[in-house]
């Protein structure tokens, strides 16, 4: 495996997160493509759009037993103004969260990011007007959906990464995104694979395969590719220890991976990200 490979390329990344933070003047790094790309940190926690949702959203709601429906709410447009001028949504109120999105898009104004693309499935109805229809019928479901910390399958985020994608628009990588939006919580931080949960995404399963050496396109099974990232998070875990880095738990890594992924194209001449970093 280019274990180590992997480890330089989130040392980097985080050393970059490090320097800017101090306040110190770019560049934060001679490493070309990340001075000229965006790219996600290394800790989740520390994207701006995370930390908004955390400050606004999670903190002041963080007992909130229907928190996992506000931060589906917030990836599917994953951009603070919207959400800021939504409010939390939580009660339900579709006919303001269409109006929202609906008068921000007639003023010109952004109303959603490009993280996280949810399709309409050739519905031909305003995007607007499809999230809405689509929340709506997840909030109806709510009450079977809710992490159980002391159920019987309760303080497991596998068991809620099910239930999540037993919602029609909530696959596999958006659950995942949600449970990492509120693992964070007093409900959650108890469960019994915190550390260890992560599910994979197009990106990440592409970056196993580029630290693997297989073909990139390769096709995983979900159980096959929770196995071989066990096996790489045991290996990578003594080498951030060394680095005294943080400990990355199992869904930081699986976004490094995907950022892996989106670095190796570029170095390999095979495409280039759709942002360009601005930051100074």
């Amino acid at each position: 495996m280019r274990t180590i490979e992997l480890f330089n390329f989130i040392r980097e990344r985080h050393s970059i997160y490090e320097k800017k933070a101090a306040g110190l003047p770019s560049p934060w790094t001679a490493d070309e493509i990340l001075r000229r790309y965006r790219f996600c940190n290394v800790y989740r926690e520390l994207d701006t759009q995370t930390i908004w949702f955390a400050e606004n959203w999670r903190t002041p709601h963080e007992t909130d037993e229907d928190l996992w429906f506000a931060s589906l709410v917030f990836r599917f447009v994953n951009w603070h103004k919207t959400a800021e001028e939504i409010g939390y949504p939580v009660p339900w109120n579709p006919k303001h969260f269409m109006k929202t999105l609906r008068t921000r898009g007639e003023r010109r104004e952004k109303v959603y990011s490009g993280a996280y693309m949810i399709s309409t499935h050739g519905v031909r109805l305003p995007k607007y007007q499809y999230l809405t229809e689509s929340l709506h019928n997840i909030w109806k479901l709510r009450e079977e959906v809710r992490y159980q910390p002391h159920g019987a399958n309760g303080g497991s985020l596998d068991y809620f990464h099910k239930k999540l994608m037993e919602c029609f628009d909530v696959g596999s990588f958006l659950a995942a995104q949600v449970i990492a939006d509120c693992k964070y919580t007093r409900r959650m931080d108890m469960a019994k694979d915190w550390h260890t949960f992560a599910a994979s995404g197009p990106g990440s399963r592409r970056g196993m395969n580029r630290i693997m050496g297989n073909r990139i396109k390769q096709p995983w099974t979900e159980e096959a590719w929770r196995a071989q990232h066990k096996l790489l998070h045991h290996t990578i875990k003594p080498l951030v220890e060394k680095a005294g880095m943080p400990f990355i738990h199992a869904q930081d890594l699986q976004n490094c991976l995907c950022e892996f992924d989106k670095y190796e194209r570029v170095r390999l001449g095979e495409g280039k990200p759709k942002s360009i970093y601005r930051g100074a």
